[in-house]
């Protein structure tokens, strides 16, 4: 098996990348639990109704909304960044810093093109993301709508990429590649 090593930019990117997802999907998970704007508009409710308050259905969730606007702000701030990674990204094998992997390649083997093809996948995902998103941020009102649906459709790639992603990482790590996440942390196999 041949071994790669992983530059310094290289690294950089991906583990800058892993960090914003990271941070993006716990914004989501805390958006859909415990910061949902029905369960903040309940606590409050009900914490009113002790005192002899009270607010309609509608205040209590506008309410809810304002708690957690500031930990989605930061979801929009992280995904600037990740935009910007991502044209980083894309832009470093067209200036030579990174190879294009092309799935499409004859002397690859059937794993290479498997691995190959679920990035381009990926990254597809990624771009749908992106793009939705800052049209929603950005973008006319009259879309956000349904750029909304599709931002959050195109989210369901992520969940089984990362599964896939670290599965693959640690069968090769303790089979055929050992030392790959050594590489990948400092760039070196230890």
């Amino acid at each position: 098996m041949k071994t790669k090593s992983y530059s310094r930019i290289y690294r950089i990117i991906h583990w800058a990348i892993a960090i914003c997802f990271t941070f993006l999907l716990l914004t989501i998970f805390l958006r859909m639990t415990w910061l949902n704007k029905f369960n903040i508009a309940e606590i409050i409710g009900d914490f009113l109704t002790t005192k002899n308050q009270q607010l309609s259905e509608e205040e209590l969730i506008q309410l809810g909304k304002q708690i957690r606007k500031p930990m989605w702000n930061w979801h929009i701030y992280v995904g600037y960044v990740l935009t910007a990674l991502f044209l980083i990204r894309f832009t470093l094998p067209i200036l030579g810093y990174m190879k294009f992997q092309n799935p499409l390649e004859h002397h690859i083997t059937r794993k290479e093109k498997f691995q190959r093809w679920v990035y381009i996948l990926f990254y597809f995902g990624v771009v749908i993301s992106l793009v939705t998103g800052l049209i929603i941020s950005l973008g006319p009102k009259e879309f956000k709508k349904s750029m909304e649906f599709f931002h959050v459709k195109s989210l369901f790639y992520l969940i089984p990429f990362i599964l896939l992603h670290i599965g693959g990482v640690l069968y090769a790590e303790f089979t055929n590649q050992k030392g790959l996440i050594s590489k990948i942390i400092s760039g070196s196999k230890k």
